[in-house]
């Protein structure tokens, strides 16, 4: 007869048989990017390499031999990075670390001019790099710009459009700009890009902390910014495309995310929860892969075409372009 002690010790491992069983069957789901293609002799920078999905996408474009730009607010952690990815990878591609604050125009303008004097050309340009903070804590960019607008937006904004023209020798070349579905919840209001009232009312306690309009409407600005920039740069051989890497375990909801949150998500997690390099699949697909080479102003998920639920408007579309020319111009919010 067995004992109560070994039914009841056995009933744990059960669950997380099968829980391991169910996350690996909904994996299943989760596209890779099969183009192996070796990437020698040609340069890529991403910005927020040195950790999570920067960091995957780093690995697998040097084990295809690609040269890359870690642009990284903090060097040292860069640095780290890539001593990791040279212990794992010592006949990769040439690893580059350099410092770049997207919450600064100084640190952006003095960043491209580095690379411009070091680089003849940039074939692939992955703006990676994200903030999500609490809007509680209302925190700014150095010009003083709400920091998911300053950075996700104006920061990515400001650094592509001095280096397209980088790009534009390397052509056939592309960018990729790492947004979300979250996309989706977002909206524009061009009379409060700084989300004043919003970050009055979480300071208030009348905004859920889940609800983090300031990331939302960032990355739905980052899908503008791709279209709008897919257009100028038609015909130049420089593609744009936008991404979501899906629900990712990163570090990006460090500031927000407390322990028992982990608790109670757990069974979604599970379900639903890539790993970083399951996510990164995604955004090295629409780095590298030729079958979608000449293909421009897509977004894409699971490394295939997704269709937005969002019904874009050209003329936000050319609005959102020019203040944001218009905002870097002046260095100050509206």
């Amino acid at each position: 007869m067995v004992s109560s002690s070994v039914i009841y010790a056995a009933v744990p491992v059960s669950v997380i048989v099968a829980l391991g069983l169910i996350r690996k069957w909904r994996s299943r789901n989760w596209e890779k990017c099969l183009s192996n293609t070796c990437l020698r002799g040609k340069t890529f920078l991403i910005t927020g390499a040195n950790s999570g999905l920067g960091l995957e996408t780093a690995k697998a474009l040097v084990r295809r031999k690609a040269r890359v730009i870690f642009a990284c607010r903090d060097v040292a952690k860069a640095k780290d990075a890539i001593s990791l990815i040279r212990k794992e990878q010592p006949n990769g591609g040439e690893l580059i670390p350099m410092q770049l604050d997207l919450a600064s125009f100084e640190s952006i303008e003095k960043f491209v001019e580095i690379v411009k004097a070091g680089f003849y050309k940039i074939d692939v340009l992955i703006n990676n790099a994200g903030v999500y903070v609490p809007l509680k804590d209302d925190l700014k960019t150095k010009e003083g710009f709400e920091l998911h607008f300053g950075v996700n937006h104006l920061g990515h904004f400001y650094l592509t459009t001095m280096l397209v023209d980088l790009l534009k020798r390397a052509s056939p070349s592309r960018v990729v700009v790492v947004s979300s579905t979250l996309h989706e919840r977002g909206k524009i209001d061009f009379e409060d890009l700084n989300l004043k009232t919003e970050i009055e009312l979480a300071k208030a306690g009348k905004v859920a902390q889940r609800h983090n309009a300031g990331y939302c409407n960032s990355k739905l600005m980052n899908v503008y910014f791709m279209r709008a920039l897919a257009t100028k740069l038609m015909g130049t051989g420089v593609d744009v495309n936008a991404c979501c890497p899906g629900f990712c375990y990163t570090n990006l909801f460090r500031y927000s995310v407390r322990w028992y949150h982990y608790l109670l998500m757990l069974p979604i997690a599970i379900m639903f929860m890539k790993s970083a390099k399951q996510g990164a699949e995604t955004i090295v697909y629409c780095a590298t892969d030729y079958n979608i080479e000449g293909q421009t102003g897509r977004f894409y998920r699971d490394c295939k075409e997704y269709n937005s639920n969002v019904q874009f408007d050209k003329e936000v579309e050319n609005k959102l372009w020019t203040v944001s020319e218009e905002l870097v111009k002046a260095r100050k919010p509206l």
